[in-house]
């Protein structure tokens, strides 16, 4: 077996069937492969995206997709804003999250979220408080040291679906609120309408199309890694989006809008279609990383 860092770069080879290895990379996103070569002539190959942090201080929520801190909400047609009356298993909009799914999964331990309900075009908003203000993760930061000297983020998760075609939407979101400002890094990958990348203007209130594709697969395990930048004059840098190997840099820069929240939170969304046609989508492996 071995490990391309780049076409044509073989920087690793080991014989056997399993492959575990550590790899020294520089700083910066690696569309590696990891392929395999029989005895009989046969070769298998996969895209494996590596996403390197540059300079120390980084550290990683690892499998946030089975850890505590999830909560859902339902946003109604046409206005969107939280729905204080819907419930779970309300009519309008229903949702769930099943937590510890061995199948499918690639850990063992993936969520299944669903979607449905009978309002056309209503969408279901999971988040999770990482950092700060009501804290999943034991950082309440309450001394507030530690969120304003974090700029770099990335978003990395797999996600399997049945059928995409029957998603409207899928949305991951990176939210840091420090300073006074609100920082929404809003990624909608838009299915239905049109198979493209939006990102959120916060200060418009309305969503960027950036003419790179989305076209997530079909029963089979989707990687998209996000990553984003706070830069030093505090302006919301999206750098790229990288979907099942393919990376586009989006390289855009937008303004915060004020706040009094303090901290860092991870949004997952999916929105219901015409029909409002129930589906699932499993989610695993789900890092964030910070520095």
């Amino acid at each position: 077996m071995g490990v391309y860092t780049a076409p044509g770069v073989l920087a690793y080879t080991g014989a056997g069937a399993s492959l575990n290895a550590n790899i020294t990379l520089n700083p910066g996103t690696y569309q590696t492969t990891v392929q395999e070569w029989d005895n009989c002539g046969g070769s298998a190959s996969t895209p494996v995206t590596i996403t390197v942090a540059g300079g120390s201080g980084e550290s990683t929520f690892s499998s946030l997709q089975e850890q505590q801190g999830w909560t859902g909400y339902g946003l109604l047609a046409p206005s969107y804003n939280i729905c204080n009356s819907c419930s779970p298993t309300g009519s309008q909009v229903s949702w769930s999250m099943t937590q510890n799914v061995s199948s499918p999964s690639m850990s063992g331990h993936a969520s299944m979220m669903d979607i449905g309900g009978r309002t056309a075009y209503s969408d279901v908003l999971w988040n999770n408080h990482l950092i700060g203000n009501f804290s999943s993760q034991g950082l309440p930061d309450n001394n507030q040291t530690l969120v304003p000297t974090l700029h770099n983020f990335i978003y990395d998760v797999y996600f399997y679906i049945d059928d995409a075609n029957v998603s409207q939407a899928l949305e991951f979101d990176i939210n840091q609120f420090v300073g006074g400002n609100s920082y929404i890094w809003g990624h909608e990958c838009r299915i239905a309408g049109g198979n493209e990348w939006d990102i959120w203007d916060d200060p418009g209130q309305t969503w960027h199309p950036t003419g790179v594709a989305c076209n997530p697969l079909s029963n089979a395990w989707n990687h998209l890694t996000i990553q984003v930048q706070r830069t030093s004059d505090d302006q919301l840098l999206f750098q790229s989006i990288t979907l099942n190997g393919n990376t586009a840099n989006i390289n855009y820069y937008e303004n915060p809008t004020p706040t009094d929240w303090y901290g860092i939170t991870i949004n997952y969304q999916q929105d219901g279609n015409y029909e409002q046609t129930a589906y699932s989508v499993w989610l695993d492996n789900l890092n964030f990383t910070y520095w």
